[in-house]
């Protein structure tokens, strides 16, 4: 959301950009074929680049990265940003799904993590344990309790601050929008998942990382009815974030390869 422009959810996603009419049926259809097309190397929860020595073949192919940043060869147009998450349990996916209605997230925002690059420090120079309505800290302390104690923070307040670390994505993003928190995405030259058709700003709230030392201020001037449209927007695309044992229509496997497909059908020039 950037305040004082209208915004809405979808950009025209329905049937037939989603790959239901017969341009695109293997792109839909052979899934693992496209996949393994795709030649995915994961490591740590990334995707591992391309090589120094394919970096110029690599360069005439679409890229899906989860470092999708415009000022590292990212092409918008051409790659496809996707989004970092992790999938919390292999049997049950969506354990713990959701988060406490809008009456219920007195808490202005939450952040807790460890010092990944630059921004985080600054960010916490700004805004550790300032604040009553900020709750703002450094890494919490590692086990089980401090892992439930993150996860219900982020079910109880009201924005959930993603800020880059390493890279300008952070699986952050995902989680927010998994327990129904509106994340602020803190992170210049980012390119956010699936933009192509989905309205970031109709679900999320973005700050230019120079706006740091007022984000309590931006924050706190969006009114109680703009931050309703906004978590109601969260709750509208979660399902498009979400991993399943079996994919379900319009789910995160299917939303890849949506991305892959919707730029590769217009990066062809029409003879």
């Amino acid at each position: 959301m950037r305040i004082g422009k209208k915004s809405y959810l979808y950009r025209e996603i329905d049937e037939v950009r989603f790959g239901r009419n017969r341009r695109d049926g293997p792109a839909m259809e052979n899934r693992e074929r496209v996949m393994e097309a795709m030649k995915w190397n994961a490591i740590d929860g990334r995707v591992y680049q391309a090589s120094y020595e394919t970096r110029h073949h690599m360069e005439h192919c679409i890229k899906a990265l989860c470092n999708a940043d415009v000022t590292a060869r990212f092409k918008i147009g051409r790659d496809v940003s996707l989004p970092k998450s992790y999938v919390r349990s292999a049997r049950n996916p969506l354990r713990d799904l959701g988060g406490k209605p809008v009456s219920e997230r007195h808490i202005l925002a939450f952040y807790a993590g460890n010092m990944h690059g630059y921004l985080r420090k600054i960010f916490l120079e700004y805004w550790n344990n300032k604040d009553a309505d900020m709750k703002i800290s450094g890494p919490m302390p590692p086990g089980v309790a401090s892992k439930m104690n993150y996860i219900e923070h982020m079910k109880s307040n009201k924005y959930c601050i993603c800020l880059k670390g390493y890279e300008v994505n952070s699986p952050r993003v995902v989680d927010s929008i998994f327990y129904e928190c509106v994340p602020v995405i803190i992170s210049d030259n980012s390119v956010p998942p699936f933009f192509e058709v989905l309205d970031w700003e109709a679900f999320s709230v973005i700050v230019a990382e120079k706006d740091i030392p007022d984000l309590k201020k931006i924050l706190a001037a969006i009114t109680d009815e703009k931050y309703r449209e906004l978590q109601n927007g969260v709750k509208k695309v979660q399902r498009h974030f979400l991993w399943h044992v079996k994919p379900q229509k319009y789910d995160l496997f299917h939303m890849i390869l949506h991305s892959i497909w919707y730029n590769r059908v217009f990066q062809i020039k029409p003879r």
